[in-house]
């Protein structure tokens, strides 16, 4: 097909008829129409840079295969590859030839074509011609020899996806050596420990701040282990997983050179045709994600209640501060990074919902809804991964622990008579507990008053040894030997 070229537009045609594409564009008419179709939002796919990355590799893997099973020439096998590498190794270079809406009908197929395009007249220019001059490399005969947007989405959507975790993993980690760090900085600070917000027992901040630390290690070893199954891919399935219009062998091939250029082990699916409609890799990941937004939200509902008051709340330890907190009342102050966390895990569990409803919706042998499940996806990872930096940088490094306070707090606590209960038994300490509330006593003074034990045998049960449970102390030595 020859394009005629003006001045300042090019004519491309298509099923529908003929279009003017601007000259200087590198996409072509099938993504002119979608950006026609297709204005939903402010999010454009080339501000996606793994997901442009992770579509070149996808594009030269089958380039290179193509060329092994002479469905195309060297020639352009080579200068396809050398316009993949330019994506490869600058997406972010490329944003500008990926303008489509991230919201899109169609399953996908728009940004297959864009990147079509995109790569078939960078390989134009290469080899001398014009863009649009499709004679030479072609979108569909060339570019997409082999491929059906139906194995090349899903397949690029799953490797952009594996990229993103690196940076939510690196951000997970940094905040567990951060509250590490506090664990060591509170290890000797004695505060009450609470169940259904009431008096339990004491324990030290060290011992809450390590429960924080041991909460997102998990979340970073399932993560670990859920994005390895992202690494199962379709490609050489084509439209609905039979391999239409793929030499024999070509699916083992293909991954195999997409196994070298990303130097990840990917895997062929059991059954392409399960694979091509199945989105249940999504649903398992988006439940990870969730499972730590819950947990962030916990942590940080726990710092703004150990931070409340900062005279009629429980004000045991001290958040940075940041902004003022009202417009109206002078000295305020707002535990404002735990706040925006908590606004971002109920976006994520929100996000969670969504992909749980697209992978549903699939029909027969292919699932449709992907571009949401992928928008909700990277939003959930993306947000999560500013938000525990911001968490970590702008919040849990400056925590001050009020020392004073967090003793003062155990010392007139009911929870304490816990203790007791070994040398007086449950009953009596039921009956101390209820009297120190009703004469607004401690329990030291009760006990006193009624002489059932001596000062220093109470200075020797209420040591800090004892108040701190040797469970505890037996978990934080295993826990500096491993």
């Amino acid at each position: 097909m020859s394009t005629v070229q003006l001045d300042n537009t090019r004519i491309e045609r298509d099923l529908l008829g003929a279009k003017e594409v601007p000259a200087a564009c590198y996409y072509g008419i099938h993504t002119l129409r979608a950006l026609e179709n297709f204005q939903i939002s402010n999010q454009k796919v080339g501000n996606h840079h793994h997901f442009i990355r992770a579509l070149a590799q996808v594009k030269k893997a089958s380039a290179q295969t193509n060329l092994k099973f002479s469905k195309i020439s060297e020639q352009v096998s080579q200068v396809i590859q050398r316009a993949c590498n330019e994506l490869i190794e600058s997406p972010e270079k490329w944003s500008h030839a990926f303008p489509l809406d991230v919201y899109q009908g169609g399953a996908g197929t728009s940004i297959n074509m864009n990147t079509n395009e995109v790569l078939a007249n960078i390989a134009l220019e290469h080899l001398g011609f014009h863009k649009g001059q499709y004679e030479h490399i072609h979108p569909n005969d060339h570019v997409n020899k082999s491929q059906s947007t139906n194995d090349v989405y899903p397949t690029a959507l799953r490797l952009a996806t594996y990229y993103s975790l690196d940076d939510l993993l690196l951000q997970i980690q940094k905040l567990v050596d951060t509250l590490h760090i506090k664990v060591a900085e509170f290890q000797f600070v004695l505060k009450m420990g609470r169940t259904q917000l009431q008096d339990a027992v004491p324990m030290t901040l060290g011992q809450e701040f390590r429960a924080f630390a041991t909460l997102l290690k998990e979340d970073i070893r399932l993560i670990q282990r859920t994005r390895e199954l992202l690494l199962e891919v379709n490609l050489g399935a084509t439209a609905i997983g039979t391999g239409v219009n793929t030499p024999k062998g070509y699916a083992h091939e293909a991954i195999q050179s997409l196994n070298k250029i990303t130097g990840l082990n990917l895997i062929g699916a059991e059954d392409y045709v399960e694979a091509t409609s199945d989105c249940g890799v999504f649903i398992i990941l988006s439940s990870t994600l969730k499972r730590l937004a819950v947990k962030l939200s916990k942590i940080c509902n726990d710092l703004r209640l150990l931070s409340s008051g900062p005279r009629t709340g429980l004000g045991e330890i001290r958040l940075p501060e940041l902004q003022a907190g009202s417009s109206i009342m002078p000295a305020k102050i707002n535990p404002v990074i735990p706040e925006v966390v908590n606004q971002i895990a109920y976006r994520v569990i929100g996000n969670d919902l969504t992909v749980t409803m697209a992978a549903e919706a699939g029909q027969l042998q292919l699932n449709v809804m992907e571009p949401v499940i992928a928008i909700a996806i990277n939003e959930s990872i993306e947000l999560l991964t500013k938000a525990i930096s911001s968490l970590d940088s702008k919040c849990i490094q400056g925590i001050q622990a009020n020392e004073q306070v967090c003793y003062d707090a155990v010392m007139r606590s009911v929870g304490i008579v816990t203790l007791l209960d070994p040398i007086l038994g449950h009953a009596k300490c039921d009956e101390i507990g209820k009297q120190c509330i009703a004469e607004n006593k401690t329990i030291q003074q009760i006990v006193l008053e009624q002489e059932l034990l001596t000062q220093e045998q109470l200075d020797e049960i209420f040591a800090f040894s004892n108040l701190v449970s040797e469970v505890t102390a037996q978990h934080e030595l295993l826990a500096q030997v491993s």
